[in-house]
């Protein structure tokens, strides 16, 4: 009865693993019969130059930990353990870049990324190790609940006994990528396998392909046909042998029933391929050398579209994954992690000074300010390096208006002085007085 239960189980009989999560899917073979794993993928040129580009991409750009202030600005956290862990070094082996250089790479090419957590017993944590994604499995106990199990080797670690870990949720950081359950990631590469298995399809049609290649037709029976093909082969085969001269003995015929790489359009194909592998990964074609639909007027705007539309996702999970397993419930609403992707949407040097001039001239950004997104120093800020400024004669925001109030007022006191002058010389009997002009006409009489 266990026997006819087990192979005819309801299909929808729930199952303590979440879907996706055994990679059974990622050792599939591709229509063409080959069998493409993540290793082997990043030994074709186009499927390495995306996942490069990508991995150090992420891994260069500024990774801080800002907490919120009072006045709902924001500071750098560097006080806090964890800004050294994200902006320097996650653990005593490795750097920042390299660290994160690696769990891109893995969630580039399995579709998750994972790194245990060490935690000290004030569960703070003092390090960040990554896992293997391959040997990773998620599944969920009795009670529902999420673990992980890690089948660890030898070279890994040694001095512990068991070839399974088993990790809370806690204890490990996940990056998922895109999936069916929002748990776990599926592999770019397992979706893309048919295209990169043309690869290596081109590469043996070179490899075995004899030039030139056919059937060799003897008018009477051969007798160690093994030794005639053998030395067909090492004579011509291989690319290297190509456009050989054949010289035919004892009546032989050879019957040309190849095609040649150009009737192929092996050249067409492989283009199309790579652009196939750019388009999984959303990387422009100009970044991983095709310049063929680029041009001067057009590459700019190609690298902004990919720090927008192909940077900027990832750069969220990576964000919102380290907030939601790095930080606690009572430091979430407190601190953030942001990567500064100002630096990779900056233009030219002419358009970066033209765009800083006019926020200078409209009061919403500061000297310091400026200087700040170009790594310049601080200037003082008794030399004015945080003041705010309008356009005009350049006041400080504050005083907006002061140059009006001044004219306003100078005018006034003009007008005052001149009352009073009027009336100093309409009163009295002195030299200043009315009788001055009388004494003036007295005299030319």
């Amino acid at each position: 009865m266990g026997f006819f239960s087990s192979l005819f189980r309801s299909r929808d009989a729930p199952q303590n693993r979440t879907a996706g999560s055994a990679y059974t899917f990622f050792f599939d073979g591709s229509t063409s019969g080959k069998t493409v794993t993540e290793r082997s993928a990043m030994q074709m040129t186009a499927v390495y130059s995306c996942v490069h580009i990508l991995a150090e991409a992420v891994a260069g750009l500024p990774l801080n930990l800002y907490r919120y202030t009072e006045d709902g600005g924001k500071e750098k956290a560097i006080g806090h353990p964890l800004y050294l862990l994200l902006h320097d070094e996650p653990n005593p082996e490795m750097s920042s870049f390299v660290f994160r250089e690696t769990l891109m790479t893995h969630l580039l090419l399995w579709g998750n990324a994972y790194a245990q957590v060490i935690r000290n017993g004030k569960g703070e944590v003092v390090a960040l190790y990554p896992l293997t994604p391959n040997k990773m499995t998620v599944d969920r106990d009795e009670r529902g609940q999420l673990y992980y199990s890690y089948q660890r080797s030898n070279d890994e670690a040694p001095t512990m006994k068991g070839s399974t870990v088993t990790l809370r949720p806690s204890d490990v950081l996940h990056i998922p990528g895109l999936g069916f359950d929002g748990l776990v990631g599926y592999s770019p590469i397992a979706m893309a396998k048919n295209a990169i298995a043309c690869e290596e399809y081109s590469a043996k049609f070179f490899a075995n392909g004899a030039a030139p290649g056919g059937v060799l037709e003897h008018p009477g029976t051969i007798k160690d046909p093994q030794r005639v093909r053998e030395s067909w082969q090492s004579t011509f085969g291989g690319s290297g042998n190509a456009n050989k001269i054949a010289v035919l003995e004892e009546g032989m015929k050879y019957t040309p029933i190849g095609i040649s790489p150009e009737q192929a359009q092996f050249l067409e194909t492989r283009k199309f391929q790579i652009n196939e592998i750019a388009r999984i990964f959303r990387v422009p074609p100009h970044m991983v050398g095709d310049l063929e639909k680029s041009s001067f007027s057009n590459i700019e705007q190609q690298s902004l579209e990919f720090v927008k539309y192909t940077l900027d996702p990832w750069v969220t999970r990576w964000e919102q994954s380290i907030q939601r397993s790095l930080l606690t419930q009572e430091e979430k609403s407190t601190y953030f992690v942001k990567f500064n992707l100002e630096g990779l949407l900056r233009g030219d040097y002419q358009s970066r000074m033209n765009g800083y001039a006019t926020a200078r001239q409209n009061g919403w950004m500061s000297a310091n300010d400026i200087r700040e997104l170009e790594n310049l120093d601080r200037i003082p800020t008794e030399e004015g390096g945080d003041l705010y400024l309008i356009n005009g004669n350049m006041l400080p925001l504050h005083q907006a208006g002061a140059f009006a109030n001044t004219t306003t007022t100078g005018e006034e006191d003009s007008d005052e002085k001149i009352l009073e002058l009027e009336s100093e010389s309409g009163d009295g009997d002195g030299p200043g007085g009315t009788d001055a002009v009388p004494q003036r006409h007295h005299r030319r009489g």
